[in-house]
C-alpha cells in the first residue's frame, strides 16, 4: 500500500498551525515501520533540512509547476506517475482537483464562514471555493475539534461519518530541559531580560497577530487591569512566596496589576496595524511588548516564568497554546467558545472573548489568586496527558488504511 502525502505545508521554515499539524504528522508517520506501507510524499521544492530522510518506505517526489500546483501539476502527476498512490492524503483544505485515488483532507476550522470580514478578498475566495470543491471530493475529512467538526457538517452538509476527529499533539522542544529549581528560574529570568528586554512580571500572549484573535480586547482589558487602584491587590507573605518557588517557579504572587506587563509573542498575520496601535489606544505603551520572532527553544522560558497565559480568541479550531501553556507550568486564561473548552477542559480559567469587562475581571482573578494558579497548574499536567502527536498520527494512519482497503 503507498500513501501519498501533500507536504508542502510543513515544507516552510516557520511552521505554526496547519504548518505544525502537517509537520508533526509526517514526522510521526516516518516512525511507523509497517511492512505494508510505504510513503510518497508530494513537494513543490525539495525538503527541508528537518525532513525524515528518504529510505525504501518513506519517498520524497518533486512535481513542477508551482502555479495552480493541487489543480494541474499535481493531479497530472499522480494520473501518469507509475506507481500511484494506492490513496492521497492533504493535512490541508485544498485536495488535488482531479485524482484517480481515494482523496483525504484536513481542516483546522472554518473561520473564514464565521468571520469572512477578517480575510483578504483574494484569500477568502479561495478559502470557500477550493475548500468546498475538496470537501466534495474528500472520501474523508479530518478536524481537530468536535466543535470544528459540527461546524464542517453543517456548513458544508456532509454525513457525520465523512468528518473524523484527531485531537493534536503538543510541539516538543528537543533543546529544552525541564527545570524548576530556583538556579534554573533565575537563569530563565536572566535570558529573557538579557535577550529580550523583559523584566517585569508578565501576562503572556502566543499567536499570530490578526483580529480573529481579539487582541485589541485583550490590551484593553489589561490596560483596565494595570491602570486600577494601586495596591488593589494584598502583597505576597513570605509562606506564599516559598511555598511558590517549590512549585513550578512561574507562580510569583507579587503580580500587583501596576507592575505587569504583557508580552505578546507572534508573527504579524494580517489587518494587525490596529492590534499594533492598541497600546497607545489604551494609554500602556510601555507595559506592552511586540516579540515577533522568537525561536521554539525559548518559547518555553516565557510560559514558565509568565503570571499567566492568556488566549481570549474569537475562535480556534483548537489551541494549540493552551496545552503548550500547560506543559510548560503555565496557568490559563482562555476563551469560553469554540473548541477552547476541548482543549483546556476543567484545567483553565474561561472568559466572554467580546466582553472586555469579563476578560479585565479574570485577569483579575488569576493574577491575584495563587490558591488559583497553583490548582489550575496541577489541572493542566493532568490534561495534557490526553494529547499526543503519536497519537493523532496512529489515529490519522488507521483511518487512512481503511479508506485504501476498502476502496
Amino acid at each position: 500500500m503507498i500513501i501519498g502525502i501533500d507536504g508542502n505545508e510543513a515544507n516552510v521554515d516557520k511552521r505554526v498551525g496547519i504548518g505544525e499539524y502537517s509537520f508533526e504528522l509526517l514526522r510521526q508517520f516516518s516512525k511507523y515501520q509497517i511492512s505494508n506501507i510505504k510513503y510518497q510524499i508530494y513537494l513543490k521544492d525539495k525538503p527541508r533540512e528537518d525532513f525524515p530522510k528518504e529510505n525504501e518506505t518513506w519517498r520524497y517526489r518533486i512535481v513542477k509547476p508551482h502555479k495552480l500546483w493541487t489543480q494541474i501539476a499535481l493531479p497530472f502527476d499522480l494520473y501518469f506517475h507509475r506507481p500511484r498512490p494506492d490513496i492521497f492524503f492533504t493535512p490541508s483544505h485544498y485536495a488535488p482537483r482531479f485524482a484517480p485515488m481515494p482523496a483525504a483532507i484536513s481542516i483546522m476550522d472554518i473561520s473564514y464562514i464565521h468571520f469572512p470580514e477578517l480575510f483578504k478578498k483574494s484569500d477568502l475566495y479561495q478559502l470557500v471555493n477550493w475548500t468546498k470543491y475538496s470537501v466534495k471530493k474528500a472520501s474523508v475529512v479530518f478536524t481537530i475539534s468536535q466543535a470544528s467538526k459540527n461546524d464542517i457538517i453543517e456548513v458544508y452538509k456532509v454525513p457525520e461519518n465523512k468528518v473524523v476527529v484527531t485531537y493534536p499533539g503538543i510541539k516538543e522542544i528537543s533543546n529544552f530541559k525541564f527545570q524548576i529549581s530556583n538556579k534554573s528560574k533565575m537563569q530563565n529570568l536572566k535570558l529573557l531580560k538579557e535577550k529580550y528586554g523583559i523584566e517585569k512580571e508578565y501576562i503572556l500572549f502566543v499567536g499570530t497577530l490578526q483580529p480573529r484573535k481579539n487582541i485589541v480586547r485583550f490590551i484593553e482589558a489589561f490596560s483596565r487591569l494595570v491602570r486600577g487602584p494601586v495596591g488593589s491587590f494584598p502583597p505576597a507573605s513570605a509562606p506564599q512566596i516559598a511555598s511558590e518557588m517549590r512549585a513550578v517557579g512561574n507562580l510569583s504572587t507579587s503580580a500587583t496589576p501596576h507592575m505587569l506587563s504583557l508580552v505578546v509573542v507572534g508573527k504579524k498575520g494580517w489587518m494587525y496595524k490596529d492590534i499594533l496601535n492598541a497600546p497607545q489606544k489604551f494609554g500602556v505603551k510601555t507595559k506592552v511588548k511586540f516579540l515577533h520572532s522568537v525561536p521554539d527553544d525559548d518559547l518555553p522560558n516565557f510560559y514558565k516564568n509568565a503570571i499567566c497565559f492568556a488566549l481570549p480568541s474569537l475562535y480556534e479550531g483548537f489551541g494549540l497554546p493552551v496545552l503548550e501553556a500547560m506543559k510548560y507550568g503555565c496557568p490559563v486564561l482562555t476563551s469560553n467558545i469554540s473548541s477552547l473548552p476541548e482543549a483546556g477542559g476543567n484545567a483553565v480559567l474561561y472568559c466572554d472573548p467580546e466582553d472586555v469587562d469579563d476578560i479585565t475581571k479574570n485577569l483579575e482573578l488569576i493574577t491575584k489568586n495563587l490558591k488559583l494558579r497553583e490548582e489550575l497548574v496541577r489541572k493542566g499536567y493532568e490534561q495534557v496527558k490526553k494529547f499526543s502527536w503519536e497519537k493523532t498520527a496512529r489515529e490519522t494512519l488507521q483511518v487512512l488504511e481503511q479508506l485504501a482497503k476498502s476502496s
